[in-house]
């Protein structure tokens, strides 16, 4: 099954929570080609991918989180592979739930799972946010939507439920680079969007096999801080809705958001 799925793990400098993360993908029931990436090349990054036996690539191109993302989905030579978040863990049968469910669809562009966070070391499965996105990708819990582009539009047009760590793309279907170097904090939810154009499947496991952490220093808090953000949203609600409803959507967006900080 290796020569089916990659994780390409995006390692940012010293993070302490990136060997929990490869650990994560080593007890998968369904092994997977590792390989580590990064743009920030450092000998705790190299002595990690030692240890572990993995590939570790650097990237001498591009910077800035929408290329390291594009970098790492690039290095991935099978037809089904993860951009693994470095402070996120992935649960044991996330590849094999992966694996099993596009292996009925016609056409997968994507695989994604639900999720829960990882807080001061706890497992939190339900807060505020986490219900509202539940509750927006209750129409995808049917498989007869899934290859629905009206309805996953319908899905996108409220904000973006789709946990990021937890999406697998199915390489064979996409015919381009996921990411556009245009957003920083919207850059995952604008690429959903262009995908969701695309005719096939967006197939959603409603378990939850992704943790992702929640810290300080985690990259999710610095985009929820950033000052650009609500200019970023507004032009994606503008995607789906006229300018008047798309700026109300964004307040009622901003405020759902708090509670994914710290």
């Amino acid at each position: 099954m290796k020569e089916q799925h990659t994780f390409v793990i995006c390692a940012y400098k010293e993070s302490p929570y990136l060997e929990e993360c490869i650990q994560s993908l080593e007890k998968q029931k369904v092994k997977s080609i590792i390989k580590l990436v990064t743009s920030t090349p450092c000998e705790y990054i190299h002595n990690i991918a030692e240890k572990h036996g993995i590939e570790y690539i650097i990237n001498t191109g591009k910077k800035g989180i929408s290329e390291d993302w594009n970098f790492a989905y690039s290095q991935a030579d099978t037809p089904y592979m993860t951009i693994a978040h470095q402070d996120d863990i992935y649960l044991p049968d996330y590849t094999r739930a992966f694996l099993k469910y596009i292996e009925k669809e016609k056409k997968p562009i994507i695989f994604f799972t639900d999720y829960a966070e990882l807080r001061d070391g706890q497992v939190v499965k339900n807060n505020e946010l986490l219900k509202v996105k539940r509750i927006m990708l209750v129409p995808l819990k049917s498989r007869m939507f899934w290859n629905s582009r009206w309805m996953r539009r319908r899905v996108l047009s409220f904000g973006s439920p789709i946990c990021c760590p937890s999406v697998g793309y199915c390489k064979d279907n996409i015919l381009e680079k996921p990411f556009r170097q245009h957003f920083r904090s919207c850059e995952d939810w604008e690429a959903w969007e262009k995908l969701s154009k695309y005719k096939g499947s967006f197939v959603y496991c409603n378990k939850i096999l992704t943790y992702h952490r929640i810290h300080e220093d985690s990259e999710t808090t610095a985009i929820i801080q950033d000052k650009g953000r609500s200019a970023e949203e507004l032009e994606m609600y503008k995607k789906f809705w006229p300018t008047p409803i798309a700026k109300l959507l964004v307040r009622a967006y901003a405020r759902g958001q708090k509670s994914n900080g710290i």
